[in-house]
């Protein structure tokens, strides 16, 4: 359909070119259903166009030095600063997150930039005592990072500026090329990133905006012999095939997680609930590491599930642009009908709601679920929604077993004032990463990012994601 004159007509980005695409489709609304824009979708022949851009300019990112790769990216910095308010907007209508939410996203897209920055001018290479073996003697040995080539990049929706930040920003700052797919919800965000790249001096091609289906896209990225690293945040059974068609190109998977808490007999409630209730409902819920299973010693347990339930329902319903929206709508029709099937399963096996359960549009009521079994879908799988569960325990030990029995090991929470508790949690839960005295939500944009099982493979976080996307070289020197 052509292009109105309220409805803009996006373009690819390749080789610092705004290139039409030869089809478009229309972008929605996720709260209001109205059309925000048409974005392109790309040919087999565009991608192959971006990834040529890419791989010509290789040599070029290369020899770009770390000063200059840190000031392209603090260029980029200023960039955003100035402009916080239009990308929080951006992000609010593309995804219906709450503009508070989107400003916070803003704000840590900001400081994942000035990470990467940061991580362009160090050293991430070491001397090696070659002389610590007899035939190592008079030789000196060291380390240093090189740039992996061209890095194919998929992106989610949930944080359309701040996760593709943490692929762009520590490719840059390692000296690569980009190829980026982003969520076919979320485009806006990574075309604003391309204007604002574009004025920060990034030598053109170094950065492709590629937009459109996953299995034309997605896979050209995957497949080519060009892309020599694929990076990729979303689900397990795309992670999965993406995996498989790889070869042996690097890969960094960051999949899916039911994050879990645990909460010890002896931790002050009123310190914690609303923290918790943050940590299950914040933009939907629709964040990997969401507070989806609380497990709460049977002595606090009634106390919590009052609390939390009090404090959820302070939480209001609305347009994600007005200032006093906690929940918004879920990013498709589809994911509605999904977690109220979810919900009625739960329910028709003897759990029992708390508070929610209904929808409004494409809203959902922020849902908490008592008496849930573990193989209800809303205890074992990701439900990406604001839906939580509340179950009690008797002990840290069965609290643990709770936690570990999932397919999925992002990372989990334990509240407890024990430190001996603490660190049994820490050793025995298997996730990537075990938060202590906190919602195992948090996260902070420079400490290292990625989980086991079916949650993926590979650490992201500035300096492990610049490190993956770099090759390791030894040099050694015979002094004789």
């Amino acid at each position: 359909m052509p292009a109105t004159d309220s409805i803009k007509r996006e373009k690819l980005f390749i080789h610092g070119q705004w290139k039409e695409g030869s089809d478009y489709t229309e972008l929605v609304s996720p709260y209001s259903g109205e059309v925000i824009s048409e974005i392109p979708s790309a040919s087999t022949e565009d991608v192959e166009e971006a990834i040529n851009a890419a791989d010509s300019v290789k040599p070029i990112m290369r020899n770009l030095s770390s000063f200059e790769r840190a000031e392209i990216l603090e260029e980029l910095v200023t960039l955003l600063k100035s402009n916080k308010e239009r990308a929080a907007h951006i992000i609010a209508l593309e995804a219906a997150k709450p503009i508070s939410t989107a400003k916070g996203e803003v704000e840590r897209t900001i400081q994942t930039y000035k990470f990467a920055a940061e991580e362009a001018k160090q050293n991430h290479g070491e001397m090696i005592s070659l002389d610590a073996t007899p035939g190592g003697k008079n030789r000196i040995g060291y380390t240093k990072y090189e740039p992996i080539g061209v890095i194919g990049a998929i992106t989610p929706f949930n944080f359309p500026m701040n996760l593709v930040a943490h692929k762009i920003g520590p490719a840059i700052a390692a000296g690569n090329a980009i190829v980026l797919k982003p969520a076919s919800q979320t485009p806006l965000s990574s075309f604003f990133l391309a204007e604002l790249l574009e004025k920060a001096g990034l030598p053109s091609g170094a950065l492709n905006v590629v937009t459109g289906k996953g299995r034309v896209v997605g896979n050209a990225i995957v497949e080519d012999e060009r892309v020599n690293m694929v990076t990729f945040t979303g689900s397990p059974e795309v992670g999965k095939s993406i995996r498989n068609k790889a070869e042996l190109k690097r890969v960094t998977l960051e999949l899916g997680s039911n994050a879990a808490l645990i909460i010890d007999e002896d931790t002050d409630i009123d310190s914690i609930v609303s923290r918790c209730v943050s940590g299950a409902f914040s933009f939907q819920g629709q964040v990997c590491i969401s507070l989806q299973r609380v497990y709460v010693h049977e002595n606090l347990y009634e106390e919590f599930v009052q609390k939390f339930v009090k404090e959820t329902e302070k939480l209001q319903l609305g347009d994600p642009l007005s200032e006093s929206t906690d929940i918004s709508a879920l990013i498709s029709p589809e994911d509605v009908t999904r977690s109220l099937e979810w919900i009625e399963e739960a329910t028709k096996n003897g759990a029992s709601i708390a508070s929610g359960g209904q929808s409004d549009g494409n809203m959902l009521q922020p849902t908490v679920l008592l008496n849930v079994e573990p193989s209800m879908k809303v205890s074992c799988q990701e439900v990406f929604a604001p839906i939580v569960l509340i179950d009690k325990i008797s002990s840290i030990d069965e609290g643990i077993e709770k936690v570990n029995d999932s397919k999925y090991g992002l990372q989990a929470g334990i509240y407890t004032e024990s430190i001996s508790s603490a660190l049994d949690a820490a050793d025995q839960l298997e996730v990537g990463g075990v938060i202590v005295n906190d919602f195992p939500t948090f996260r902070v944009d420079n400490m290292p990012y990625g989980g086991v099982k079916d949650s993926g493979t590979g650490k992201e976080g500035v300096k492990y994601s610049y490190e993956e996307m770099s090759e390791m070289k030894l040099v050694v020197i015979n002094q004789d």
